[in-house]
């Protein structure tokens, strides 16, 4: 039996850690019959190392790419149509950043300069990533991204909150002005994961423990692989008019108050 991707063209950005959704996603991605190729930033080494742990190492590819370097952008395509071919299905954005003065309880006291990275690098970027892809995609395809739900003011998230917020806002706009392509844009806002972001951020653990008291799930921050199965899914046929949408995957603690 094939699977959902089967013959589909992916590239996944993000794949820093085993523990990471984009690895799962990748490694789903590879289960289910799609090709893939992925970028990093800024050790591709690293990434390398990981795609090892792949179900199929030898059919992948890792390109260096700085999301906010309009070189890396400009010569992205022709490296994809040289590693891929000429046509691409699907881009998973799974890409934040934050410099750490924008982190940890320091909201009111973030110079500018600072949110100003989050926004380019977290949200600016999900638009400059698919156009710099958008050749490859004139048969329609699927955009997923990645958010950690921007209704709320999280502790310790502080910048990364409007970054995301932006991202959800930047996935809907998105949406409207490509679905005349066939291109679907759509985002998961999964439940926290012990990833290398998730590390990143100062009192990870406080933002974390919500879910030990609220979630109606069970939620491990040690299993990425649901968030993973819903890129995925999003990637996948299986959601052809659906667009401009957050999906949750995060245990349905985004549907309890208190």
């Amino acid at each position: 039996m094939s699977g959902i991707l089967e013959g589909k063209r992916i590239l996944i950005t993000g794949v820093l850690m085993e523990s990471s959704i984009a690895f799962h996603t990748a490694k789903l991605a590879q289960e289910q019959g799609a090709e893939i190729i992925l970028t990093a930033w800024p050790r591709p080494t690293l990434t390398e190392r990981i795609a090892k742990k792949l179900p199929h190492p030898d059919k992948v590819k890792v390109l260096e790419l700085d999301v906010s370097n309009d070189e890396h952008l400009a010569r992205l395509e022709g490296q994809v149509r040289e590693h891929l071919g000429d046509r691409l299905d699907g881009i998973v954005h799974s890409i934040g950043f934050a410099p750490q003065d924008a982190l940890g309880g320091n909201f009111l006291n973030t110079p500018f300069e600072s949110v100003a990275t989050a926004m380019h690098v977290s949200a600016f970027s999900l638009k400059s990533l698919t156009m710099a892809l958008l050749p490859l995609m004139s048969e329609g395809g699927s955009v997923v991204g990645l958010t950690f739900d921007a209704k709320f003011a999280w502790p310790q998230y502080d910048w990364m909150g409007p970054a995301k917020a932006a991202l959800e806002a930047t996935s809907r706009y998105m949406a409207r002005d490509l679905g005349k392509q066939n291109i679907r844009c759509n985002l998961i806002s999964a439940g926290p994961i012990g990833s290398m972001a998730a590390k990143s951020i100062p009192g990870f653990g406080e933002l974390a423990a919500v879910w030990d008291s609220r979630s109606p799930l069970e939620w491990k921050l040690e299993d990425p692989e649901p968030a993973g199965r819903g890129v995925v899914a999003l990637l996948s046929d299986w959601f052809p008019k659906t667009t401009g949408e957050i999906i949750h995957v995060d245990g349905g603690l985004h549907a309890i108050g208190a």
